[in-house]
């Protein structure tokens, strides 16, 4: 890929089969695909990240006026921490040595919050996992990886201020699990700042929602079933105010020898995630922290639940089991499935 190519790539399509079907009116089936129609809402389209965004509001709303801004946002994104692009920030600094190198306050922002879900979740989530996302195909960032039983090399990373640091050389840091959701909440803090109070925004399957459908009901959004040949969904979210992300392996996955390769990567034993799991939706108030999350517990795999129930992560886990899928809640999610 080349500068131009987006940092996201790599979870393209596991965000447009794991979140789905965007609830509002007015547009054909597809996904995300609308849940159901009327009263009528206004929407606007793009691309970026190498997916598709959307956002919707009430027939009133008038939402072009904003895509100038939000394309410039989305763009501005990729430009800080696209490790598919030579001239990101995060690119410079992971072809760096050790030491620090200044940053936006954004990239430095995102970095943080990264550092500190990898904290959180007990490494499940570790944005120095890029090489090994790479051996196995599905990212650029090239750089050390760990060495078994040595400590986990994000713990060589750091944010001061405006600057990332590390105290070796050849770490990388891979903000892919993070980012998106941070420029969903931004393009969110762009709607408010506008004067609108009812809203869903899709970015690749990434959803945050704030105040009610035009129907006076909250914004509905499906799961879709994470099993490689079912179509439909899984369940029926109601979003009101806050995000939901979904990771899972249904997508982004080859066959090799007999042998299948996810793209989520399992940090503690540097290959990819296998076992029952198919697939992890987050909710939380913003979507920064639903995507790292849903990352984190979908790398996990079965250790996933009683991290979710320690960490009280509000989460939905769809598991293989033989042709079905069981579902296990935390947090209190089921009191948002219809």
């Amino acid at each position: 890929m080349n500068a131009r190519q987006t940092f996201l790539t790599r979870r393209r399509v596991l965000a447009l089969s794991g979140t789905a079907f965007l609830a509002a009116a007015g547009a054909h089936a597809k996904t995300p695909a609308i849940l159901q129609s009327a009263p009528a809402t206004q929407q606007i389209t793009g691309e970026a990240f190498a997916t598709t965004w959307r956002v919707t509001v009430p027939d009133s709303g008038r939402p072009e006026a904003l895509r100038g801004d939000i394309e410039a946002l989305l763009a501005g994104i990729d430009r800080m921490m696209s490790p598919w692009r030579t001239d990101s920030e995060i690119s410079a600094f992971n072809a760096a040595g050790a030491g620090g190198r200044p940053v936006s306050a954004e990239t430095a922002f995102v970095a943080d919050a990264a550092l500190d879900i990898a904290i959180r979740s007990d490494g499940w989530f570790d944005p120095s996992v890029g090489p090994l996302v790479a051996r196995f195909g599905f990212g650029p960032i090239k750089g050390k990886t760990a060495e078994e039983g040595a400590p986990p090399l994000w713990h060589a990373l750091a944010v001061d201020g405006n600057r990332l640091e590390k105290t070796q050389g050849g770490v990388t840091m891979d903000l892919c699990g993070i980012a998106k959701g941070r420029a969903l909440d931004l393009m969110a803090d762009r709607l408010l700042d506008a004067g609108h109070t009812d809203f869903l925004i899709d970015l690749g399957g990434e959803l945050v929602a704030r105040g009610n459908h035009p129907a006076g009901r909250p914004w509905q959004v499906a799961v879709e079933d994470p099993r490689l040949n079912a179509s439909g969904g899984a369940g029926v979210l109601k979003l009101a105010d806050g995000a939901v992300a979904t990771s899972g392996l249904r997508a982004q996955s080859y066959a090799l020898s007999g042998h299948s390769y996810s793209h989520i990567i399992d940090p503690r034993h540097a290959v990819p995630v296998e076992g029952a799991i198919a697939s992890v939706s987050v909710l939380a108030p913003d979507a920064m922290t639903a995507d790292g999350w849903a990352t984190a517990l979908t790398a996990a795999g079965g250790n996933g639940p009683a991290l979710a129930r320690s960490r009280a992560i509000s989460a939905l886990f769809l598991f293989h089991d033989g042709e079905g899928l069981r579902r296990e809640t935390t947090g209190g999610f089921s009191r948002f499935l219809l």
